[in-house]
């Protein structure tokens, strides 16, 4: 298979070979039901047991705070739904930014008579602070706000805005989905009540992820059954995901500094490449993920690059892949005031543990020979 230089660590990352060891004895003779009470499945307990702990040091937050799913999505929709249907409807406040899987069931609550308005944010990408106090001041009952944003890489300051929604007698969830492993994740000192995780997006396997919750916060289970993961979350656990989401967080957790340092060197260099290509580079006033790099070049239409891209070697992104299917420009873009002609042009470049300099060299070379042909293309059609 030609194996383009993959820059997309934000749509997924691939697997650790000591994440895959981990989970390599699960494959074979250890297929224990955790919820049996003989020798396997109490070796399935415990290795389940285990990967909480290590999930829960990577966030420093208690093991029966931890609560695993297949992923971010089911997460985000346990956590949404799962508190409405504890509470008399009222409103549901979300970024203008959040990711699709907090953005739309937010809008299914609209149907149990919830009220939903979303958080305007600045031109950078930051939670609007007037909009957001305009908001807290009608008191909602939830309050969503991802840590940093999959596309711009943004962080928002999301312990302050939490505090503002307690104080107010609102929960507060946050999905740290992008965050983890490129900066520090901190439950206690963000001071939510909901924190979402995933594992594909740290080099473990799809297929797992977890929801922190706060121990005072009562949920109601999406999937009714056996009781699992305190009874939030019924059927069979699956052991080989969670061990090796569990390994990936104790690797995540020990590696972040020295990852994010070597991230933000190549985003500089990849970043002043760009400025001689005269790329309109967003957020770059906001504090970021280091990782990450959201760019557009004026006049040359964002898939149509990333094609090209694609067939000169290089594995870049057009927005969230997990919603590259809608031809629609970037949610997050428009919602930033960018103009939707500028925002079908945008490209996300998101660097990872494998990335060089050899790579950012090699991709701005490609990039700048596949403007230079859209460029010639362009003026002949004109």
């Amino acid at each position: 298979m030609f194996a383009p230089v993959y820059l997309d660590y934000n749509a997924t990352t691939p697997l650790d070979p000591a994440v895959r060891e981990a989970m390599l004895p699960w494959f074979g003779d250890r297929f224990g039901n955790a919820s049996s009470r003989h020798e396997y499945g109490r070796a399935a307990r415990k290795a389940i047991d285990e990967a909480r702990g290590q999930v829960a040091a990577a966030v420093n937050a208690h093991p029966t705070e931890v609560i695993f799913t297949s992923g971010g999505s089911e997460a985000n929709n346990l956590f949404l739904k799962g508190a409405a249907a504890t509470m008399r409807p009222g409103l549901v406040v979300v970024s203008a930014i959040e990711h699709p899987c907090v953005r739309e069931p937010a809008r299914q609550l609209l149907k149990s008579g919830w009220r939903l308005e979303e958080i305007r944010v600045d031109g950078a990408g930051r939670i609007n602070p007037q909009a957001f106090e305009g908001l807290l001041a009608e008191k909602p009952r939830l309050v969503s706000v991802m840590l940093a944003n999959n596309e711009t890489g943004v962080i928002q300051n999301v312990a302050a805005l939490a505090a503002g929604v307690r104080a107010r007698g609102g929960w507060m969830h946050c999905d740290a989905v992008q965050a983890l492993g490129k900066m520090k994740v901190d439950f206690r000192a963000l001071g939510v009540h909901g924190l979402t995780l995933s594992s594909h997006k740290i080099y473990g396997p799809i297929g797992a992820g977890a929801l922190i919750v706060d121990k005072r916060v009562e949920l109601a289970p999406l999937v009714a059954g056996g009781g699992q993961e305190r009874n939030l979350r019924s059927g069979t656990e699956n052991v080989m995901a969670i061990v090796g989401f569990g390994k990936a967080c104790e690797l995540a957790a020990a590696q972040v500094e020295e990852r994010a340092l070597h991230l933000a060197g190549l985003r500089q260099r990849l970043e002043a490449g760009l400025r001689h290509m005269d790329a309109r580079i967003f957020s770059v006033d906001a504090l970021r993920l280091p990782n990450t790099s959201f760019f557009a070049i004026p006049g040359v239409d964002g898939d149509t690059l990333v094609g090209k891209l694609d067939r000169a070697g290089f594995a870049v992104a057009s927005g969230s892949a997990c919603s590259s299917a809608n031809p629609e420009p970037s949610h997050t873009l428009l919602a930033m005031g960018v103009e939707s002609g500028l925002a079908r042009a945008a490209v996300r470049v998101s660097l990872g543990s494998a990335s060089t300099q050899q790579d950012v060299d090699g991709f701005l070379t490609a990039l700048g020979e596949n403007l230079a042909s859209l460029r010639t293309l362009t003026a002949m059609t004109v």
